[in-house]
């Protein structure tokens, strides 16, 4: 007998295929059956005549690390119809960790475990409403075998960053990660970065970037993902795909021709974008303290602000009116300060345009780049991507057709990340699935609001379980770390 019958839905597979009516059971955490089901008496029966049902969406790009441990009900995830995420993106990953110590992704939780297998297990005993993904982060494990240095590891130093990337996608990731437009990963050579991605080709894994460069310099960073996928053959993700500063816009344009290029010559290349035009991260990597950009300073948004509080949610331009000091000496003020350096910001530096021409490209995905730092005021992006994507770019724009969002927010992600019996709408698949409104799911998350639930997300469901129903949360907990390639 079934647990949960859905009838009458419109069904998007999440192949790309066009939409057909039907009904879907679930037994057992898995898809038993599809299309018109009669005789079945079930725990749940859901009528969900003129709603869409497809699978659950996967954030290809997230910091959710310390969020499944701090925050396993992952509201934010879940109210959007995410029902997996990957982590460890940007080279900031939770693994490896020091046991009794801060981990070295973005959230600095307090690690009860030293590599993923134990990372699984403390995930897994908070119950966490979402399955993960993981990457290995280049930064972390730079950080922990060579501490602040800025040269090149020596050959201890770099074995042992290889016997980091061999252990975890050994435990199950599904690759390594670099941040090289951060510290310190930007004090990495290419060579570097070579010989760690050599270490995951053995286990068909891929090489995750936000590339050394995304503004002047776009082309040569996106050349030089493209040549450590092909020396270390390997696939390569570039993540959160953009041009950022006015003189860039319009550059995607070329660097997706560069992957067009690669792609038709053999390399196996996706990317991931946001569909916003302003960015987000810790404010410390952005700028020099000593000397501040101030073009980059007039763009500044405060998200999180340990130091003043009430500072969140403002321009960084007026709080520097209101203090009588310029931009740059602002920044200086807010990052010297005790805890400054914890500052979340935000940067207004994309181009709407830019924005349309990702998701019009059959090889983009949708990740988030969320920073779960619940405290401020997020970007919104934590709360709003995927209906965002769905609401204004599919329904309001006709930038992209539905059936084709949500393969590059399904199959798509699942088959580059190894989600193995997930993003499809298949019988025998795991149960991962979203219904949705199409004529009313968006985003109302704002950079003013940030923390507001989207709207037209009806249900969702994680390894069979019911996660979301009409705007609650059961808290059921269903989600797992999930291991590269494996059921």
């Amino acid at each position: 007998m079934p647990d949960t019958v859905i009838r009458n839905a419109t069904i998007i597979d999440g192949t790309g295929a066009p939409r057909f009516v039907g009904d879907v059971s679930i037994e057992d955490g898995h898809i038993a059956e599809i299309g018109e089901i009669s005789g079945s008496v079930a725990d749940l029966e859901v009528d969900a005549t003129d709603l869409v049902l497809a699978p659950g969406f996967v954030d290809v790009h997230t910091h959710d690390d310390g969020a499944l441990v701090q925050h396993p009900d992952m509201t934010f995830k879940v109210s959007q119809g995410c029902t997996s995420v990957v982590v460890g993106n940007c080279g900031f990953s939770a693994i490896p960790a020091i046991t009794g110590e801060s981990t070295l992704d973005l959230s600095g939780v307090e690690a009860s475990w030293s590599d993923l297998d134990g990372y699984r297990d403390a995930v897994e005993g908070s119950n966490p409403a979402v399955n993960a993904m993981m990457l290995v982060g280049h930064n972390t494990i730079r950080t922990l075998e060579m501490k602040g240095e800025r040269g090149a590891p020596n050959d201890r130093q770099l074995s042992r960053m290889q016997e980091h990337v061999e252990l975890a996608m050994q435990q199950g990731a599904c690759g390594f990660s670099t941040g090289l437009i951060y510290r310190p990963g930007r004090w990495a050579d290419t060579e570097e970065i070579l010989d760690l991605a050599k270490a995951v080709a053995p286990f068909g894994g891929i090489y995750a970037t936000h590339m050394r460069n995304e503004n002047d310099h776009l082309l040569e960073a996106v050349d030089e993902a493209l040549h450590i996928g092909a020396e270390a053959g390997v696939a390569v993700q570039i993540s959160h795909h953009k041009a950022a500063g006015r003189r860039n816009w319009g550059k995607v344009t070329e660097s997706l021709a560069k992957v067009d290029a690669a792609v038709a010559q053999g390399a196996r290349v996706t990317l991931d974008v946001y569909p916003y035009t302003a960015g987000s991260g810790p404010m410390v990597q952005y700028f020099d303290i000593n000397n501040p950009d101030p073009e980059l300073a007039q763009a500044i948004q405060l998200a999180s602000c340990p130091a003043f509080r009430e500072y969140e949610g403002r321009m960084l331009i007026d709080i520097a009116s209101e203090l009588d000091l310029s931009a740059s000496e602002t920044v200086q003020h807010i990052l010297t300060a005790p805890e400054g350096k914890q500052t979340i910001c935000i940067q207004h530096v994309m181009d709407e345009g830019d924005v349309v021409t990702n998701l019009r490209h059959d090889r983009v995905m949708v990740g988030s780049d969320g920073i779960p730092d619940l405290t401020g005021r997020p970007h919104p992006r934590l709360f709003g991507t995927f209906p965002r994507v769905l609401g204004r770019y599919v329904r309001e724009q006709g930038v992209v057709d539905l059936e084709s969002a949500v393969r590059r927010m399904t199959s798509l992600s699942c088959d580059v990340h190894g989600l193995q019996d997930r993003g499809r709408v298949a019988v025998g698949n795991w149960a991962d699935l979203v219904l949705f409104d199409p004529s009313l799911v968006l985003d109302i998350a704002s950079y003013e609001d940030p923390k507001r639930e989207s709207v037209g997300i009806n249900s969702v469901w994680v390894n069979g379980q019911l996660a979301f129903h009409e705007g609650h949360h059961t808290q059921i907990g269903a989600g797992r770390v999930l291991r590269y390639r494996q059921h």
